[in-house]
C-alpha cells in the first residue's frame, strides 16, 4: 500500500523535477523532506528507485502555494535534493525551476490563466526574491510549443519571460557582502557578490586553467576542485553564509575573456561543473561583469548605456541577460527561459514514510 501524491513533472530552463502543491505534502518539515527524498530516490548515486535524474540539475523539486500577504501572486519553494544523501536544501534560489513554477501552478489548477498571456508575481520563498513571470496562455492554458531557443535545451519552445527586481543580497544581505569589490583569500583574488545568487567570481587564469575547458575536463581535475572547495569554505564565512560544507552556495564561477559575447564562464555548483549556468547565477555574474574593479570586469566586454544585453558564455552556448543600469548599479535584470510539462500524475509514497493527511 502507498499514499498517492499529485505531481507535475516539469522542465524549467536547463533543469527539471516534480512540482507539488504544499497542501498535498506533510506540514512538518522532517516528514516532508523524507517524502521528497523517497520520491526522488535518495540517498542513491543513481536515484534508481525514484524520479531523480542522478545529476544536480535533475535532482530538484518545487512546492507551490498561494500567498496571503499581497507581496506576490504565487509562492514557489525550491528544493535541491541530495543524491548521495537524503537532504532537501531550501536555502538557495533556482531561476531555471522558477521558470516552470507559473505553468505548473496553472496545470495544477492552483492559478487560473488569462487568455492570451498570463503575468504573475512569483516569489521564491527561499530568499524572498520576487520575479514577474509572463507565459503564453491561449484559452487560459499554457502552451509549450514555440520558437524560443535557449542553449542547453535541444528543441525550441514557448518563451517564459522573467524580470527580476531587488535581487541584491538574496542570501548574504548585500550585493557585496564583504563591502569590497575585490577580496583575496589564500593569495587568490576574487569578487564575492550576490545579486540573486551568492557567487565567488574568480579569474580562471588565477587557478591555472584557461576557462574554456569542457565540464568533463574540469571535473576530472581533482586538485583544482579541492582548491576551489577550500576557497569556498573560507569565502562563505566572509559572505555571512556560515559553514557551507553541506550547502550548495556559494557557487563558484571561473571567468575568462569571451569568444564573442560579454564574458566566458565555467561554474561549479558547487562541486560539479554546470553544463551551462544557472539563471540567477548568470544575473549575478552579469552584474559583476559591469561592476568596475571586479575580477569579472577585468576580462569582460561590459557594454555601454543604461540598458545592456550581456551574453554570458558557458559550456553549451550562451545566456543573454538584459540589465538596467543606474550609473554603475544594476537595478533590473530580465531574461528568457522556456519550460515544458513532461508528465502529470501521482507518485506513490510508502505508508511507512507517510500515511497521508487523513492519517
Amino acid at each position: 500500500m502507498a499514499h498517492e501524491i499529485p505531481c507535475w513533472y516539469m522542465r524549467g530552463g536547463t533543469s527539471k523535477g516534480p512540482f507539488f502543491l504544499a497542501r498535498d505534502l506533510p506540514g512538518d518539515r522532517a516528514t516532508r523532506d523524507a517524502v521528497i527524498a523517497a520520491v526522488m530516490g535518495s540517498p542513491d548515486a543513481r536515484q534508481i528507485d525514484g524520479l531523480g535524474g542522478a545529476k544536480t540539475l535533475t535532482s530538484k523539486i518545487g512546492i507551490l502555494s498561494i500567498p496571503t500577504d499581497g507581496v506576490a501572486d504565487l509562492d514557489f519553494l525550491f528544493g535541491q535534493v541530495g543524491i548521495a544523501d537524503a537532504t532537501v536544501d531550501t536555502t538557495p534560489n533556482c531561476g531555471n525551476m522558477l521558470a516552470a513554477a507559473l505553468p505548473a501552478a496553472i496545470e495544477s489548477g492552483l492559478i487560473e490563466g488569462d487568455h492570451g498571456t498570463t503575468t504573475r508575481r512569483v516569489r521564491t520563498v527561499n530568499t524572498g526574491v520576487v520575479a514577474e513571470i509572463t507565459i503564453e496562455t491561449p484559452f487560459g492554458r499554457p502552451v509549450y510549443d514555440g520558437d524560443a531557443r535557449i542553449d542547453g535545451v535541444p528543441r525550441p519552445a514557448a518563451p517564459v519571460s522573467c524580470g527580476f527586481l531587488d535581487t541584491e543580497g538574496s542570501l548574504t544581505g548585500s550585493l557585496l557582502p564583504t563591502g569590497n569589490v575585490r577580496d583575496t583569500i589564500d593569495g587568490i583574488e576574487m569578487t564575492l557578490i550576490d545579486n540573486g545568487m551568492p557567487v565567488m567570481v574568480i579569474a580562471a587564469a588565477a587557478l591555472g586553467v584557461r576557462g574554456d575547458e569542457s565540464p568533463e575536463e574540469l571535473d576530472g581535475n581533482a586538485a583544482l576542485k579541492a582548491r576551489i572547495e577550500a576557497l569556498r569554505l573560507k569565502a562563505a564565512l566572509l559572505m555571512n553564509l556560515g559553514d557551507v560544507s553541506n550547502k550548495p552556495v556559494p557557487k563558484i564561477t571561473l571567468v575568462s575573456p569571451p569568444r564573442a559575447g560579454a564574458i566566458g564562464t565555467r561554474t561549479f555548483i558547487p562541486h560539479d561543473v554546470h553544463t551551462s549556468i544557472g539563471v540567477l547565477g548568470a544575473v549575478t555574474v552579469a552584474t559583476a561583469a559591469v561592476l568596475p574593479g571586479s575580477v569579472a570586469y577585468d576580462v569582460a566586454n561590459p557594454g555601454e548605456g543604461d540598458v545592456r544585453t550581456l551574453s554570458i558564455e558557458h559550456p553549451t552556448g550562451e545566456f543573454s541577460v538584459e540589465v538596467g543600469m543606474e550609473g554603475t548599479r544594476v537595478v533590473r535584470a530580465a531574461l528568457l527561459r522556456t519550460a515544458r510539462l513532461l508528465m502529470r500524475g501521482t507518485v506513490p509514497v510508502s505508508l511507512s514514510i507517510w500515511r497521508g493527511p487523513a492519517a
